[in-house]
């Protein structure tokens, strides 16, 4: 397989769970401590989020990162560094997006981490941690979560951006909860 078909593939990859593998949390630190040192002086912090972030949840196999800067202009101007450290990105998506940036990377037809840029401290920071913290904290909320991926991982197999709206609602709910 060529790279640019080994990027198509990853692109365009199915919606496939996979049993919690306790390497995630390494994987991030890895690519975190990669990161900070690659842009020095530019992250104000980097989380790990997503489901890979949940002790024993059941996930894609990507990597979610949320990486905090101090404004939008800044992440635009990081996209083509984090481009040329091995990220993809689509200008496209971006430029639909007025809170964040979003950068891929991939080996093997595989997605491999996802990178969230924004705003330290703003909305969605505060959001995406909230999140990930209610469900670290909370089994039972884990469990739904988890019912409700394997469902909707079914349901839209083929439809990455389907099955991610599909979750928008439990998301809200939960938020509404923390």
């Amino acid at each position: 397989m060529t790279e640019e078909e080994s990027l198509l593939a990853a692109i365009n990859e199915n919606v496939e769970l996979h049993s919690y593998d306790s390497s995630w949390p390494k994987v991030f630190e890895a690519e975190r401590e990669r990161l900070m040192s690659l842009f020095q002086d530019v992250f104000i912090d980097i989380q790990h989020i997503g489901s890979t972030a949940i002790h024993g949840l059941t996930s894609k196999p990507i990597i979610d990162i949320i990486a905090g800067v101090e404004s939008i202009s800044i992440a635009e101007r990081l996209a083509l560094p984090l481009c040329e450290s091995g990220y993809n990105t689509s200008a496209e998506f971006n430029e639909s997006l007025s809170d964040r940036k979003w950068f891929m990377r991939w080996a093997n037809g595989h997605r491999t981490h996802h990178l969230h840029l924004v705003v330290h401290g703003s909305k969605i920071w505060h959001e995406r941690l909230k999140f990930r913290d209610k469900l670290r904290s909370n089994s039972e909320c884990a469990a739904r979560y988890t019912e409700l991926k394997t469902k909707l991982a079914i349901m839209h197999s083929v439809d990455r951006e389907a099955y991610t709206n599909a979750k928008e609602e439990f998301v809200v709910s939960i938020l509404r909860e923390a």
